[in-house]
């Protein structure tokens, strides 16, 4: 409607008013439903005056018009001379009078192209012709297109399939449309490509094609899931069984199988995934061919990490190398990309530079063969490594940038989720809450089974980062009911968010419970997430409670999960405790703050981590642990973990060192001064001290005697370092 009315209100109510009194727009409830052919009942009255105008070209006229009316709202005259076969002198002529009466204009800067200039113009013509007379056109224009465009490229092949499904042949329509539509995958247009799919599928439906309409299907099962319509992909199903008596060849429907396996790998649905890649080995072993196993190997690959067991990742890497072998020695890129991203999951764990060689071979590969799609997938991949290695997101939100682009939304929320968890050990709560309820949303309304327990997992980490037991417990309640139990994800519910929630509730034998489950959990059922707790922070809590030694610091450390920066923080505060114990104070204190440097962007963590060493640091004398559970302090006080702020006072007390009283309004104190110490009282004198007023001009506004305020101001000087009371004067001055 918004291209029939060229975007004309008036036009708009026309042609709505139309659709309703021709019931091919319906009311149901509160909304509307298209049921029918919007274009089935043009209101008379907006098609008269083009008629009127049409009529004046007369006969020739009028039947070149109809004939490029077939051929859509812009029309080349190449094409249109080749159906009516008018002259050239002829064609012009008509042509011209068509521009005079405002019904056609040359389309500039496209040469030997003219467009009508109402979509309704092109309507009123169609309007006009019997239905033998357009199938006739439509053959005429397909046959001239074909003629005068050898292989159909770009827009010729849709607009030939269209054609021939207008003149009543589904089949040759079917396939054109099918051919076009891999096209568009090929080239990453997905949308495109899921229209174009879905309109050969039931061509072919229609004509009786089973070959032509199975490698449709083959192309439209993929194009499906990258758009995120999932559960219309594994509805096909049915029609997989529609095919499997109509004569098609083991191979072909081995190939249907795979590719309804890998929908199931993205829905999250491992077990469906298995059943179809079971159905075709069983195909495959009555007709082996060394491609189409490929394509299976690599496919079960990925669901074998999703499947629960203890070898997972052996078998995954297994498949994805035989998958590899065969891919380069039968020139299969796409498989290939898919073999190397996989290599690329499996060898993180252990060696992140291994893993993004692969990554590169990938990209390298897609980019060879103009596989759009599988170098995103690549670039989302290497941002996941980048991201482990050192905390940045540059190469995810190109990768999020590059899957909008394509449409491929099932990436672009599975980005979504990591950046989510991204903002909970940022300690950026709010904006994680945002992004992670939006994408959840998404992710449920599409049953994108995978990324709504990532975003789960993420939502129980950010409750219980903030200590907050009762929301963490309800997010995980909903990570079981998406299947959370056996998933990749549940290390992480585990680390990240349970053990974190009871460290901060000062709860270390329930921690250490928790850190053992997951330990036995993942010896189990290996991951390949690595920021659970295992190649960090598990080592620091045994460290801390004499169940580690040196050994075990080192051969973590060597590892490449113990060198991601989260895992590397805990594992260097565990360093700085062990050089503590061997009696070198200095270098543990150096090792403290390569270790606070190192978890700097993750704010809980790493007052958390202080928190844990401080009591061993002052006993031993090294470091800073006095500063460190100011810090803790000021830090979770402005959370839910009342637990730890109260336990870093207790420390405080207990080696010595002042404890203020938090007054009313000490939240009003900028933090660099709350941490110096500076008292609500002290900090109304600070700001008056701006003006520069005398000690009197002070206690008459605060009513208080002059020689209180002069301790105060003494007492200022001393807590900010500075060297006199004009420099607390121009501090006080930059801070108002």
């Amino acid at each position: 409607m918004w291209q029939d009315s060229a975007g004309i209100p008036f036009l708009v109510e026309e042609l709505l008013q139309g659709a309703v009194a021709g019931g091919s727009l319906v009311r149901e409830g509160a909304a509307w439903r298209v049921v029918g052919d919007l274009r089935r009942n043009m209101p008379r009255a907006l098609l008269e005056g083009a008629i009127h105008r049409i009529d004046q070209l007369g006969p020739q006229g009028r039947t070149v018009l109809s004939a490029a009316a077939v051929l859509g709202r812009r029309f080349p005259l190449s094409v249109l001379q080749s159906m009516t076969g008018v002259d050239d002198r002829s064609l012009l002529s008509h042509l011209h009078a068509s521009v005079a009466a405002r019904l056609v204009a040359a389309d500039e800067p496209a040469p030997d192209w003219y467009a009508f200039q109402h979509p309704l113009t092109a309507e009123a013509l169609l309007a006009q012709l019997t239905p033998a007379a357009r199938v006739a056109l439509s053959e005429q224009a397909a046959n001239a297109i074909e003629t005068l465009n050898p292989g159909l490229p770009g827009d010729w092949c849709p607009l030939a399939a269209t054609l021939r499904a207008d003149a009543g042949d589904p089949v040759r329509g079917g396939r054109l449309f099918a051919e076009a539509g891999r096209r568009a995958l090929a080239d990453g247009a997905v949308g495109s490509a899921v229209a174009l799919l879905d309109r050969a599928e039931r061509l072919l439906a229609e004509g009786g094609d089973s070959a032509a309409r199975a490698e449709a299907l083959e192309a439209l099962l993929p194009a499906l899931a990258e758009t995120g319509e999932l559960t219309r992909a594994l509805s096909l199903t049915g029609t997989l069984r529609e095919l499997v008596g109509a004569g098609l060849g083991a191979a072909r429907l081995a190939a249907l199988h795979t590719r309804l396996a890998h929908v199931a790998y993205m829905a999250g649905r491992w077990a469906d995934g298995n059943n179809q890649i079971e159905r075709a080995r069983a195909l495959l072993a009555t007709a082996p061919d060394e491609a189409h196993t490929a394509l299976t190997d690599v496919v079960e690959a990925y669901l074998c990490l999703d499947t629960p067991g203890q070898d997972r990742t052996q078998r995954a890497e297994r498949l994805a190398r035989a998958a590899l072998g065969t891919a380069e020695r039968e020139g299969l890129p796409l498989v290939a990309c898919q073999a190397w991203e996989l290599l690329a999951v499996v060898a993180r764990e252990r060696d992140l530079s291994e893993a993004s060689t692969y990554l590169e071979q990938a990209m390298s590969t897609a980019e060879r063969h103009s596989l759009p799609l599988q170098r995103m997938y690549a670039l989302t991949r290497l941002g996941g490594i980048r991201w482990l290695d050192d905390g940045s997101t540059a190469t995810l939100e190109e990768a999020r940038t590059e899957a909008r682009r394509l449409g491929a939304v099932t990436v672009v929320y599975g980005i979504d989720g990591i950046l989510t968890l991204h903002d909970v050990l940022r300690g950026r709560f709010t904006e994680a809450r945002a992004l992670g309820d939006e994408t959840l949303t998404m992710a449920a309304r599409l049953k994108l089974t995978s990324v709504a327990r990532y975003l789960l997992m993420a939502r129980s980490v950010l409750a219980a980062h903030q200590g907050d037991r009762t929301a963490m417990e309800e997010a995980l309640a909903d990570f079981g009911h998406w299947g959370g139990r056996g998933s990749l994800e549940e290390p992480l519910a585990l680390g990240l968010a349970q053990v974190f929630c009871a460290l901060l509730e000062e709860n270390r034998d329930q921690a250490a419970r928790t850190m053992a489950d997951l330990k036995a959990l993942e010896a189990e059922n290996p991951t390949t997430f690595h920021l659970s707790g295992r190649h960090g922070l598990a080592l620091l809590l045994d460290l801390l409670d004499g169940r580690a030694d040196r050994g075990h610091l080192d051969w973590l450390a060597a590892s490449a999960a113990g060198r991601m920066r989260w895992n590397r923080y805990f594992l260097l505060l565990a360093e700085a405790v062990l050089l503590g114990r061997e009696g070198r104070p200095e270098a543990a204190g150096q090792a403290a703050l390569l270790a606070e440097t190192t978890g700097a962007p993750y704010p809980t963590a790493r007052h958390l981590g202080q928190r844990l060493i401080a009591e061993e640091a002052h006993a031993l004398s090294w470091g800073e642990p006095e500063r460190w559970l100011r810090e803790a302090e000021h830090h979770f006080r402005e959370t839910s973990a009342t637990a730890v702020v109260g336990a870093c006072r207790t420390l405080l007390r207990a080696i010595g060192a002042p404890v203020r009283q938090h007054r009313t309004g000490s939240d009003r104190i900028p933090p660099e001064l709350r941490m110096k110490g500076m008292t609500v009282r002290e900090y109304e004198i600070f700001r008056l001290l701006a003006d520069r007023p005398s000690n009197k001009d002070i206690a008459a506004r605060l009513y208080i005697s002059p020689r209180t305020v002069e301790k105060h101001v003494a007492s200022l000087i001393a807590k900010t370092g500075l060297p006199n009371r004009s420099q607390l004067c121009a501090l006080a001055a930059e801070q108002s």
